[in-house]
């Protein structure tokens, strides 16, 4: 082997991922405008802008040369271990470099061009309830990543769906998936029933008080901030959607929105939020573009957006510390209600219509519901014409209650309209990792209870950092929690936190 030789090629394969990440971080402030700032007209051409956008970024993911350059350095270098950062970096450039040259361009761009437009009548369709002026974007987006799945492949005992949640979650099967969630319904299900037959009953009315908008805002930056969010990396806007856009070192933008009468979605959507955005800028900075400077998977991202959403943010010792400055944001609504009413009510369990806002013992069956429903789209199973019906009747029978109408039902949420199928279950695989990775911080930190109701936050934080963000994609999501706390991925941890967390609330 020519060091030398190999020193510089890999300096060059480093720069060139460097600019493709670059070049798509542009599309990417694009979305974030286009959800929100951008005025309504503008969505057709904005919808060309970001085809242009991901065409030419395919051209540069798919270049000959790049192919060649990465085909050099394999041959050139034989790692004895895998998971030093350069060997990480080659592997999983060509992991993607293979994954992006099955795609033809021309579906990349017209991918990118209806879920642009798909997003937008998503929107509207929300807004007036009217699933018709989805369906056709809908149906469009399934043929997609239906093609999108054939392109990609999958092994001869998988499915469709594979190819599409490999997109996500690198190296997960569906049927693994699939597995872990039956093992984790059936007990999840018998909580439910214990906590519905309890006598104990929150007062929810607490939530649906008064709470001015501005004074959610501030008081939301104040706890995300304390928690180690850092604002001037980032930001706190509105759109019709929560999410999080990490568009490098020093820019991560966070979004939410604002019910007067519901203090919880906006409140527990910006730590969720704010969850994903302490992940991006705990990216080493130095790596940016690169697999060592990027995020393991959704599902990890999705443990640390639920962890400081649930673990820390819905805690007693949480609000131990933070209660009364709630309490001077919000004196008329609060003024007179204890602590113990307050934590109360932010837990409360109750089946209800809206993901985002659901309790953490109902949560679950709502992310179970979507996972089905996305297999059975991409089978072929499932027209999109008749989404709302199955989505009513699979819903009752599993919450017992029927949605009034499709913006509570099956236009709730954008994903669909994004093109994003595949994403649902990393939720769910993210409340599991959580719970095992927490468990692992407070073995090794201590007591967390007692630093939350101390406000002391940032030594979980930095842990994190130093145990989950600082390896980047150096292992796959289910090895990197095997790494970090010596299990597996497991359900059990999760049921064990639902169980001492709800128990005591409910008197089980």
């Amino acid at each position: 082997m020519n060091s030398e030789t190999f020193c510089s090629k890999y300096d060059q394969l480093v720069a060139e991922l460097k600019k493709i990440t670059l070049f798509g971080s542009c599309g990417s402030v694009l979305g974030w405008d286009e959800q929100a700032n951008m005025p309504p007209k503008g969505g057709e051409h904005r919808a060309n802008q970001l085809s242009l956008l991901a065409g030419l970024g395919h051209q540069m993911a798919t270049a000959p040369e790049l192919g060649d350059l990465i085909g050099e350095l394999e041959a050139l270098q034989s790692f004895d271990d895998p998971k030093t950062p350069e060997a990480v970096v080659i592997s999983e450039a060509r992991r993607e470099y293979d994954r992006a040259t099955k795609l033809p361009q021309t579906l990349v761009e017209e991918m990118s061009k209806v879920t642009s437009l798909g997003q937008q009548a998503w929107v509207e369709a929300r807004k007036n309830k009217d699933f018709s002026a989805f369906q056709p974007w809908l149906e469009k987006i399934v043929t997609l990543k239906r093609e999108e799945a054939k392109a990609i492949g999958y092994e001869d005992d998988g499915q469709p769906y594979d190819a599409l949640l490999d997109a996500y979650e690198p190296g997960a099967k569906t049927a693994e998936v699939d597995a872990v969630f039956t093992a984790f319904r059936g007990p999840l299900v018998e909580l439910l029933q214990e906590i519905q037959n309890s006598s104990v009953k929150p007062d929810l009315s607490i939530l649906e008080r008064s709470y001015p908008v501005e004074q959610q805002k501030k008081f939301a930056i104040e706890a995300a901030t304390a928690i180690g969010f850092d604002f001037e990396a980032g930001r706190l806007d509105i759109a019709a959607h929560p999410f999080c856009s990490g568009f490098g070192p020093g820019d991560c933008r966070l979004t939410t929105r604002y019910d007067e009468h519901h203090f919880p979605g906006a409140f527990f959507g910006t730590l969720h939020e704010a969850g994903h955005g302490i992940y991006e800028q705990g990216l080493d900075p130095e790596w940016y573009g690169t697999a060592i400077g990027e995020s393991a998977s959704l599902g990890i991202h999705e443990s640390q957006s639920r962890m400081w959403e649930n673990l820390v943010g819905r805690s007693k010792p949480f609000w131990q510390f933070f209660y009364s400055r709630a309490q001077e944001f919000f004196p008329t609504a609060l003024g007179d209600v204890s602590l113990e009413d307050f934590h109360q009510a932010i837990n409360g369990v109750q089946p209800s219509f809206i993901r985002v806002e659901a309790d953490e013992v109902t949560y679950n069956l709502h992310i179970m519901l979507r996972f089905e429903l996305e297999q059975l789209l991409i089978s072929g199973e499932l027209d999109a014409a008749d989404v709302p019906e199955v989505w009513d009747e699979k819903f009752t029978a599993s919450f017992g209650i029927t949605p009034p109408d499709v913006s509570q039902g099956c236009l709730q949420d954008v994903h669909w309209g994004h093109g994003l199928i595949g994403y649902f279950p990393t939720y769910s695989l993210g409340n599991m990792y959580a719970s095992q990775i927490f468990n692992q911080a407070e073995k090794e930190l201590g007591d967390l209870s007692e630093m939350f109701a101390k406000g002391e936050f940032l030594p979980l934080k930095k842990w994190l950092n130093e145990n989950i963000h600082k390896h980047g994609r150096r292992y796959k999501s289910n090895r990197l929690v095997e790494v970090v706390t010596g299990e597996t991925l497991s359900h059990e941890p999760l049921l064990a936190h639902l169980r001492n967390r709800f128990g005591p609330l409910y008197n089980l």
